[in-house]
This record gives structure tokens, sequence and C-alpha cells, in this order.
């Protein structure tokens, strides 16, 4: 289906916001920025560190409650809501006179964060069938990523050297991006339209599940700060408090699944006699766990793709960008100027996946994705600095981004095929939640190897040995996630093909003409 006028004007007020996106924008924005905050406030490293992982400690802890009350009281409402508060909390970072202070309003940044993503998705796919429009919305939205990856890089390096309030600067411009989105958003999305059960009135389903909201926010603060700190606390993983955390936020999310579990099988089972007793007191369940198991598993399956596959590509940037600044002695703009074909090609790739995603089948494009990443893993596993960039480096910057761009772009397409009209939101944020905690494993991970091979280094040996060794582990998440590809999305079809699942009973939407309910 060829998207008509009304729905390019659809796309141009959602991706307002997003191109270039401000979620992305505020971190990368901010990671070029740290060593001028660092000397302003005479910052401890460490406390540095909690400037860039405040906002996404907050908005990956938050992203499922955010998505739940997204699909119960309105998408536009909650994109609206975190754009405001996005807004606000970014030019209040322009002020904050102590690194403390802005550590806690970056924290407030990622609340808004966490409203706008999952409310994004379930707007797009709400409003967009199956079909090429939907592939066309979709990739435009992931490309935000690469867009306000390059904006916020270029723009954060320039204003910190070129304008007199350095760094204050970004977080000023960004705040006026987030007006831009809240008032394309408010011109150009349509009302929210209201989702009915068949069982609503025995099942409450407006009612939150609140205790789940806080057993899952609360178990992945304490996991994401324990993967954050637990290389650089005292004595590091045998730290006593980084265990006994770490086995809390543990003991919490399995806490979380069995709720979950319980709400469900309460649900199923509802008698619609005797709404006073406990069981039909009880809200729905924030996370239905038969969602997992959507499309014979394979909803499960795009997750831990996802999860992987950012595993390996931010702990590859992170450690490139580690690389060119520590070890090459770059500039943080000769940085930026070396990293901009992650920019260009990642747009050409998202414009393929938009195109093709009604051609080209799934396990294609999540292979072809996971398999140019690990090949940019291993190049710098392998690299050598005496070499001119484009033997290594460049290949390398192009390859990468496949497949952070194919696996977005087709996993959120097939995520949203297989979920109902009513779940859009929270399947967004599952996959937004993965990434997260993806984005921190692969970090972590990378960085314990890399420190355990340097702790072996004589004194006074060449670094390139543990750069290395962080890039294999990067590559190896890469291979992982191909592997899966490849067991599981055999005769899949392509993601976006103009198919969905079929609603079971329990779950059929009941369309009430007339009252602007579906």
């Amino acid at each position: 289906m060829f998207v008509n006028v009304r729905s390019k004007f659809k796309i141009a007020g959602i991706h307002l916001g997003h191109i270039p996106r401000p979620q992305t924008g505020n971190t990368t924005s901010v990671s070029i920025t740290l060593p001028a905050i660092g000397r302003e406030f005479q910052a401890d490293p460490s406390l540095l560190q909690w400037i860039m992982a405040a906002y996404p400690l907050s908005s990956g802890c938050l992203l499922l409650v955010c998505g739940r009350l997204a699909d119960l009281y309105g998408r536009k409402k909650a994109y609206l809501m975190g754009t405001i508060l996005l807004a606000a909390f970014t030019l209040s970072c322009g002020f904050a006179n102590n690194v403390l202070t802005l550590i806690i309003l970056r924290g407030f940044q990622g609340i808004g964060a966490a409203a706008t993503i999952p409310a994004s998705l379930g707007i797009l796919a709400d409003y967009f069938p199956p079909g090429r429009s939907r592939s066309l919305a979709f990739a435009t939205f992931a490309a935000g990523a690469p867009i306000g990856g390059a904006f916020g890089s270029a723009a954060g390096g320039a204003l910190t050297e070129q304008t007199s309030k350095t760094w204050r600067s970004s977080f000023y411009l960004f705040a006026a991006v987030n007006v831009l989105c809240f008032i394309g958003g408010l011109l150009s999305i349509d009302k929210d339209r209201k989702w009915k059960h068949e069982d609503n009135d025995a099942a409450g389903a407006r009612r939150v599940d609140w205790l789940g909201a806080f057993l899952i926010s609360a178990g992945l603060v304490l996991i994401l700060f324990v993967l954050g700190e637990g290389e650089t606390a005292q004595r590091q993983w045998a730290t006593c408090y980084i265990i006994a955390l770490l086995i809390v936020g543990i003991l919490l999310v399995g806490v979380f699944i069995w709720w979950q579990w319980y709400l469900e099988k309460v649900q199923n089972h509802r008698t619609q006699e005797g709404n006073g007793t406990w069981n039909n007191r009880l809200p729905p369940p924030l996370m239905k766990l038969s969602l997992w198991a959507r499309a014979k598993g394979r909803f499960a399956a795009v997750i831990a793709i996802v999860f992987l596959t950012w595993s390996s590509f931010m702990a590859w940037t992170f450690w490139v960008q580690l690389y060119f600044q520590n070890y090459v002695g770059l500039t943080p703009l000769k940085t930026v100027v070396r990293l901009l074909p992650t920019f260009v090609v990642g747009m050409l790739c998202n414009a393929f996946v938009g195109f093709m995603a009604n051609h080209v089948s799934m396990i294609a494009l999540t292979t072809m994705g996971t398999l140019g990443t690990s090949i940019a893993c291993l190049l710098f596993a392998i690299i050598d600095p005496n070499i001119t960039y484009w033997a290594y480096c460049f290949p390398a910057l192009v390859l990468s981004v496949m497949g952070v761009d194919f696996v977005y772009t087709a996993g959120t397409l097939y995520v949203a095929k297989i979920s109902l009209p009513h779940e859009q939101s929270l399947a967004g944020a599952l996959f937004q939640t993965m990434a997260q905690i993806g984005t921190s494993m692969g970090v972590t991970i990378s960085t314990v190897v890399f420190n355990r091979i340097t702790s072996n280094l004589s004194e006074g040996e060449d670094q390139l040995r543990s750069y290395h060794g962080a890039q294999w582990t990067c590559c190896a998440f890469g291979l992982t996630g191909m592997v899966l590809s490849l067991m599981v999305f055999r005769g899949v079809g392509v993601p976006g093909q103009k198919k969905s699942i079929s609603n079971d009973p329990p779950e059929r939407m009941i369309k009430e003409k007339g009252d602007g309910e579906a």
C-alpha cells in the first residue's frame, strides 16, 4: 500500500522530535562533553560515569510501566507528557551547579524517554496496518537513531568548543528540540482511541498492576546499577553490596515473573459472578507471560536477538570511541569525524528495510544485520593502528550499524505484527527494555575482559591487546545472535507482509460504533 498524503504528514509529525531523536542525542551529546563537565566541576571520574548512566538507568527501568500506562490511558497523552518532562529536565540540566544535581536531573530526564518511546511505537503500530506504509513508518522511526546520534555528537562537540556556555549549550539545544517534538505531536497525532476487552467489566482492564510495576522497576534498577558499578567498586564484583544488590535484584525480577503468571492465570479463569471476591479485585497483569510464547516462541527469540545485538554494537561503540581518543589520541571532534560513516550507512540501511521489508525475509534481514556487526567487531579485534584508517576502521564502521538498523526495524515490525492492538506500546517497551539491558551487559562483560587482560600486562606494555580482547567479546555476542536468528526464523517470511495473528477469543476486540471506542 502506498503511503497517502495524510500518512506522510502523520509520519512527519510523529518523527519531528525523533529526527534528530532527542533520546539518542541526549546520550551522545553528553558523552562527548564529559571532559568539559569534569573540568568545570573538578569531578571524580566515577561521578562522571553516573552522568551518563543515570539517564538509561531510569528510562530502562520504567519502560514496561510506561508502555502499559500508554496502552491503558492513551499513547498520545503519554507521548506528550514524556516530551514535556524531557524538555523541562533537559533545560534544568543546563543550569546545574554541581555534579550531584546534574546526575539527579539526568535521572528525571530518563522518565520522559521511558514515556515517549513505547508510546511512539504504539502510535505507529496502531495507525499503520501491516504493509508498506508500516514498514516505511518504522524505518523512519529507526532512522532517528543514527541521525540523533550523529547530530548529538557533532552539536555537543561544536557547542562545547565554540560557545561561552560550553557543555550547557547542548542541553539548551535539546530542550528546544523537545519543545518542537511536543508541538509536532500535539498537532499531528490523532486523538487516543479506547481499547476495550470483552471481559472488561470482570477483569477491571483499566486497573494497573502497581505491585508488578514496583517489582520489575526496583529489580531492574538494582540489576542495571550493579552492571554499571560492579567493575568500579572497591573490590569489584566481590564487594559485599554489589553481591547483595544483585541477589535482591534477581529475586525481585523472579517474584515479578511469578506474580504476572498468577495474575494471568486468575484473569483466564475469572468467573463473571461474585465481583466482590479477592480474585475479581486483582488487576490484569502488567505483562502477560503468554506474550513471550506468541508465534511459537518467536516473540521471545526476537527479544533475545535484540539483547545480543545491542550487547555487541553498543559495547563495540564504547570501545571504538575509547580506542580513538585514549589509545590513538584523537580529539573528540576528530573522533566524531571518523565515526560519520555510521550515520550515512545507518540512513541507507533504514531506507533499505523500509522499502524492502515486504520482500526480504526476516531470517535474511536479522542474519545479515548480526553478521555485519560481528564482522565490524572482528575487524577491531585484529586492528593494527599502524595501518591506514581505510583498511580496518572504515569497513568496520560501514558494517557495524547493519545489526541495530536491520534488527530494530525488522524486529519492531515483527513484534507489532504478532501483538494485539492493546499490547502495542507494551510490546515496544519490552523491545526497548531488552535493548537497554543488552547495552549494559555488553559494556560490563567487555569491560571485565579489558580489565583482566590489562591487569596481566607488564608495566609499560602496549594496551592494544586489551582493546582486542574487548572487541572479541563484542564479536561473540553478535555471532550468538546470528546463530539464534538462523535457528528460529526459518520459514517465517517477511516482517512487513500484510498478515497479523488472529486474536484469541478472550483478547478479541469489540468495536463500539459511535462512542470512539475500538
